[in-house]
């Protein structure tokens, strides 16, 4: 029987995909751009994290809870969510223009990596041990259902704040081939059998 569980990339590749694409827009981010620029890169770095917070705490830490041996880093991972909210926020309220922008940018990008390396070295992989391939398939399906309705209502602000922070950029190149590349990963991926 045909599913689209199969087709879709597995949950703990898509978060590190988030992951990845996050970084790249962090480090278009320079003290020197333009303020429209810096304000564009901020709000598409604070709008991607939004949707990815959103998406871990509704579908992948309730699956991972009862089965993470590191409890630490299952305990913090929602109040550093929490954290990071509370700076975009600042952030949003900032002017570009400002030194504390550039401070705000900079913060929430050391507490993304700090968050990043806590569940690319415990959770993605006690996932992978812990998940068959097609229940980690089944997850990346509703991750990607639910993205679609976090992100439809934003799709117009996204793409302007992409197009305006990427603008002149060869890293927008090579995060739309990447995003393909990793689009066609998944639907080209031959299915397993257990």
């Amino acid at each position: 029987m045909f599913s689209l569980n199969k087709l879709s990339p597995s949950i703990t590749d898509m978060i590190r995909f988030d992951h990845s694409h996050v970084m790249v827009t962090f480090h278009q981010y320079t003290r020197d751009k333009r303020p429209s620029v810096k304000k564009a890169l901020a709000e598409t770095i604070c709008d991607a994290l939004e949707i990815h917070a959103t998406l871990e705490e509704e579908i992948f830490y309730p699956v991972m809870r009862p089965r993470a041996h590191d409890q630490k880093v299952m305990d913090k991972s929602e109040p550093e969510h929490d954290e990071m909210r509370a700076v975009i926020a600042e952030l949003r309220r900032t002017d570009p223009k400002s030194p504390r922008h550039d401070e705000l940018v900079f913060e929430l990008m050391r507490d993304v990596q700090h968050h990043v390396a806590d569940e690319e070295t415990v959770l993605l992989p006690e996932a992978e041990q812990t998940l068959s391939k097609d229940r980690l398939s089944e997850l990346g399906a509703q991750m990607t259902k639910r993205r679609l309705e976090l992100v439809t209502p934003k799709a117009g602000k996204i793409a302007a704040n992409t197009a305006v922070g990427f603008s002149g950029s060869t890293a927008a190149i090579v995060v739309g081939v990447a995003s393909a590349l990793f689009a066609a990963r998944a639907f080209t991926r031959k299915p397993t059998h257990a």
